[in-house]
């Protein structure tokens, strides 16, 4: 706990074998609950995260990576966690810096907090590739002048949220893919949480998940469309259920009413019953 905050640690899983030990060698004592999803993994994912004492929920399919996160924080509310912190089981990210963010939305400073791999210059001394860094810039650049925000980039997947950020944006309306996470970093913006960032050190080796130039490539066109739909509906000219209030969001009701066994197989039936 953080004055007196419960917090959890939620790490969306997808063949995390070889570099999940390591992940959770790194969290520190403060966490109150570690809640890993599996994504329908091939290799041993489940049976190490079990091994080690993890609360283990499991996809009964591979649904991507948005959907992991829904699965993870429906999970994390459920437990009555006050700040939730996502850590990528790759290995990417330190998780030493878990404290550092959950303290500054237990403090009351902010209501969201990202690890920033610019601030510092981390993004390349820790090998990101070149094309990445400067889709990096140029997509934070275009975020920044539509959405009316002043971040140093909106596409690190390292991120802690107060209970309220997720009881009340409406994360069923975003994608089950990668844009996942910008879209719900841009409905922060238009709620008006408080964002802030801290520095973060990354590193990129061979068992680090990181998605292919394809794939880049349509989470880009995704974050111009996602940016452009928040411009339109703030100038009045449309109306997105992305951005609205009204938004489908986490219903704890009917799935605090399932066997915990059970839970994991739920992320099939987001829509309509939540």
């Amino acid at each position: 706990m953080i004055n007196g905050k419960k917090v959890a640690v939620v790490l969306p899983a997808y063949n995390a074998e070889r570099t999940l030990r390591a992940t959770i060698a790194e969290l520190p004592d403060i966490v109150d609950f570690r809640i890993l999803v599996d994504d329908g993994s091939s290799d041993a994912t489940v049976a190490v995260a079990r091994e080690i004492g993890l609360d283990v929920y499991v996809h009964d399919s591979n649904y991507g990576y948005g959907r992991n996160q829904q699965t993870c924080y429906r999970e994390a509310l459920a437990c009555g966690a006050d700040i939730v912190v996502m850590v990528h089981p790759d290995y990417q990210y330190t998780p030493l810096l878990v404290t550092a963010m959950a303290s500054m939305i237990a403090y009351g400073v902010y209501d969201v907090v990202l690890g920033s791999r610019i601030i510092g210059g981390g993004a390349l001394t820790g090998g990101m590739p070149l094309y990445k860094y400067v889709f990096n810039r140029a997509l934070t650049l275009f975020q920044n002048l539509l959405l009316g925000a002043k971040l140093s980039e909106y596409h690190s997947g390292y991120r802690a949220f107060g209970r309220e950020v997720l009881a009340s944006v409406p994360l069923l309306e975003n994608s089950d893919d990668f844009v996942f996470d910008n879209q719900m970093l841009s409905q922060c913006v238009y709620f008006g949480f408080r964002i802030g960032e801290i520095s973060c050190p990354t590193k990129y080796f061979e068992e680090a998940s990181s998605i292919n130039f394809r794939r880049s490539v349509t989470y880009g066109l995704g974050v111009l469309a996602t940016s452009l739909k928040y411009r339109l509906q703030r100038m009045g000219f449309a109306h997105f259920k992305l951005f609205s209030a009204k938004g489908r969001k986490l219903d704890l009701r009917y799935y605090n009413s399932t066997p915990r066994e059970l839970r994991g197989s739920l992320a099939e039936k987001q829509t309509e019953d939540f």
